[in-house]
């Protein structure tokens, strides 16, 4: 992005928050007031594609070797109860550079469940996300592989905060498959075995170029999304097959991106994320990967298809441990807006919650009411231990069941029973009208947006 463009993102961000010059001052009784001071911490999103809850070694995978990820959950915080947004692509991205449901961002549609190459929507020019927010203070930004929130050039990344982009448009099943910078088609199709390691070469670039101003590295991985493709120095080096072979040369890029921060001394000055969009794609067979104990996979709102390893890292700020509590994508963009010393939007409904508290030790943070959504429709509630399916639907793609209505909601207590095998609604009603309640408040507050995903 030239330097005209990025000024007109922090003004059209500006207009859109109603930001305040002073506006750094509304966090100076905060715990990170301090730190914003001097200068804010580097912030990194590491975010995979399809990748299970248990595709990872730290979280239980047998065969799966994940050093590097193992490593950052060790000297980090690992979440067991943190989520995507939606169950596919798409609304899931949206949601984490937003901080918003899809139905309130209109990144949902009642035909198409993500957008296609022959789509003609994309994230609207209202919403704001992560990197506009952090482009007020200063921030240097960079999108690295697969955006997914239109490919048409006003959707692009360069138009949504970013200085740069590097990557694949859309998911790499979906063809043409080219490979832009910034909006130039560079090649086509990409060679995808290459995709990995390029990326990782991109944003060490990225890292290395801007390691004396704080900076935003969003590194949106192409896999373990079908077909999968590996490099040569990881074809055949898993126990688990190609597709594990995929999810250890993500690890080894991410211990890359890691040993990076290290070596330029920027280790204890950057939070590093890493998660995935949504869960396993099942009726892939070997090609898909694993829930673990969670029920069913992508497309669905059982557990499988939305909760998804979260690991959180900052050497020296964030206490390593494991936080058992909810936690959603969403919570991302409030937790980076506060740690960069950005006030938050206050013309729009958000749906996270910041997890600075949590991270510092001072409490906890994130969603107390999660919505599971299937793009337009609301087919579940959790809060607390306590999930209430009022719909249901297995499977993704031709395989997957038609939507089934349960009246009384199906009711699961997530901490003695994750797999949601044991419906207990008949022993809890009230539950189930507390879980009910709050559906009726969400739906009165709700402005739907404008659907993007039909148009064509």
């Amino acid at each position: 992005m030239q330097p005209h463009a990025a000024s007109q993102a922090a003004r059209t961000f500006r207009r859109r928050a109603g930001f305040m010059a002073c506006a750094a001052m509304i966090l100076a009784a905060g715990p990170t007031a301090g730190r914003a001071a001097e200068r804010p911490p580097n912030l990194v999103i590491l975010f995979a594609d399809d990748l299970g809850y248990g595709d990872l070694c730290c979280y239980g995978h047998p065969s799966i070797q994940t050093p590097n990820l193992d490593r950052m959950a060790s000297e980090g915080m690992r979440f067991t109860d943190f989520y995507s947004a939606a169950p596919v692509c798409t609304p899931s991205r949206a949601a984490l550079l937003t901080g918003r449901l899809p139905i309130r961002s209109g990144m949902v549609g009642a035909a198409r469940h993500v957008l296609f190459p022959d789509s003609k929507g994309g994230l609207p020019a209202s919403e704001i996300t992560i990197a506009e927010a952090l482009k007020t203070k200063g921030y240097a930004t960079a999108c690295v592989g697969k955006w997914h929130l239109g490919h048409l050039p006003q959707y692009l990344p360069t138009h949504n905060g970013f200085d740069s982009y590097y990557g694949i448009p859309y998911s790499n099943d979906m063809k043409p498959s080219p490979i832009l910078r910034n909006e130039e088609v560079i090649e086509e199709p990409a060679v995808q075995e290459t995709l990995t390691p390029r990326y990782t070469d991109e944003a060490i670039k990225f890292i290395r170029r801007e390691k004396d101003k704080p900076f935003f590295l969003y590194l949106a991985y192409t896999f373990p999304h079908v077909p999968l493709h590996v490099s040569d120095r990881f074809r055949g080096k898993s126990l688990r097959g190609l597709y594990g072979d995929v999810v250890e040369e993500i690890d080894w890029s991410v211990g890359e991106v890691l040993r990076t921060l290290r070596d330029l001394g920027l280790a204890e000055k950057t939070l590093v994320v890493f998660s995935s969009d949504n869960g396993p794609w099942l009726i892939k067979n070997q090609h898909g990967g694993s829930a673990g104990l969670l029920r069913d996979g992508k497309g669905s709102t059982w557990e499988g298809g939305m909760r998804e390893p979260g690991i959180f890292w900052w050497p020296g700020t964030i206490q390593p441990g494991v936080y058992r509590k909810m936690a959603t994508l969403m919570d991302v963009f409030p937790t980076f807006l506060e740690l960069a010393g950005v006030p938050l939007p206050a013309d729009r409904e958000l749906d996270g919650r910041s997890l600075v508290p949590a991270l510092l030790g001072k409490g906890d943070g994130g969603a107390k009411v999660l919505f599971y959504y299937n793009n337009t429709v609301l087919m579940a509630v959790r809060k607390g231990p306590w999930k209430a399916h009022l719909l249901t639907r297995t499977g993704y793609g031709p395989e997957s069941k038609k939507i089934e209505a349960h009246d009384p909601p199906l009711l699961f207590n997530l901490y003695e029973d994750p797999s949601e095998k044991y419906n207990v609604a008949k022993d809890h009603p009230d539950v189930v009208a507390d879980l009910l309640a709050e559906v009726e408040r969400h739906k009165a507050k709700l402005k739907p947006g404008t659907p993007q995903l039909d148009l064509k």
